[in-house]
This record gives C-alpha cells, structure tokens and sequence, in this order.
C-alpha cells in the first residue's frame, strides 16, 4: 500500500557570517561562526511544482552582530538592514517552523547542519526540533547533474534553467534550486517529492 502524498515541500536556504577565506578554512579560524542571517525559502505544490508561498527573513547574528565587508558585498545584506529587519534566530526559526507546517525540507548541501548548529549555539537544541530534511546534491548526481563544488546559486545553471535575482540572497537561491528541480523533473527526472512518500 502506498503512502499518501505530501501536498507540498520547501526548498530553502540560508546565509551565514563569513569572511575572506572562510570557506577555504572551513571557518576553523578563531571566532569565525556560521551564524545565520537569512533564511529564505519556497513551498512548491509536490505535485505540480507550482510556487504556492515563499519565506524571507533577515537574522541579527549574536557572537558576531557586525557583518563582515566580505559578506555585505557578497550578500548585498548591510548592517543598517539587518538591524533595521533582522530577527532574532530563534524568533526566525520558529516562524520558518510553522512555514514548513512539518513537511519535508530540501536545500542544497547540508544546511540542515546550520540550523542544528545555531540552535547548539544558542543553547535552543534540546527545546526545537529539526524539520525532517533531504540534501539535494545526491539527488542531482543521480541525474547526471555534478554540484561537486558549487554553490545553491549555481544550481538552475547546472541543471539548464534560468536563475533569476541576486545570487547569494536565500530566497533568490532557494528559487534557484526549485528552478534546477523542475527543469530536471520536466524533462522526465522521477518527482522526489512524490516517489520518496510512496512504499515499493
């Protein structure tokens, strides 16, 4: 007997504290944290792959409020926006929570580390919970589609679509990855979010 479908899924993705050669040292230099500062984020119909909603916030980082020129530039997030729209990340976290309604969530990587981290952090690991999460990168090599190396913004490319805003803003991203996921599933890649709910 199958299981009943979900009527939707996220796809999300975040943005965290950096600096010049974060990446390079996998943030291992001192007080170098990947603190969230924005979380952006689309529900898709699972069926259709219609946008139905979408989900944008800034986050005010603790250890490190002040963003790097780094990240700014990358970003194009300034100190004076996030003071001005930022959140607090519990406070974010929980309305991204209640956005996901408990369905499933997909990013590219392992942002899912991210969130555990920041709730780890800020000592709110044992008092929230994770939404369930798929990474989408395996599912892409298994479409012959290789992101080894690149970024949730280089997704819709590498899969031949369109990515449309600012690379490095979460929610343009977020779109970027839907983007790469319905480009692939429109040219007869298995739905995920379908076939993943249903028994053999």
């Amino acid at each position: 007997m199958k299981a009943r479908n979900p009527a939707h899924v996220v796809i999300f993705d975040l943005e965290f504290t950096a600096w010049e050669g974060s990446m390079e040292s996998r943030w291992m230099r001192p007080g170098e944290l990947t603190e969230v500062i924005q979380i952006g984020a689309v529900k898709l119909d699972a069926a259709s792959l219609k946008e139905v909603d979408a989900f944008d916030m800034l986050v005010r980082p603790r250890v490190n409020p002040v963003l790097s020129d780094y990240l700014v530039a990358l970003t194009g997030i300034g100190n004076a926006q996030l003071a001005a729209r930022g959140v607090d990340f519990v406070t974010a976290y929980r309305c991204f929570l209640d956005f996901t309604a408990g369905g499933q969530t997909w990013a590219h990587g392992r942002d899912d580390l991210i969130l555990s981290g920041n709730l780890k952090l800020y000592g709110w690991e044992r008092a929230l919970p994770l939404p369930s999460y798929a990474n989408a990168i395996p599912w892409f090599a298994a479409q012959s589609i290789d992101l080894k190396g690149k970024r949730a913004c280089d997704v819709a490319e590498a899969a031949g679509a369109i990515f449309e805003g600012r690379k490095h803003n979460a929610l343009a991203d977020a779109r970027g990855v839907a983007a790469g996921f319905i480009a692939m599933i429109g040219r007869g890649a298995p739905n995920p979010f379908l076939a993943k709910y249903a028994s053999p």
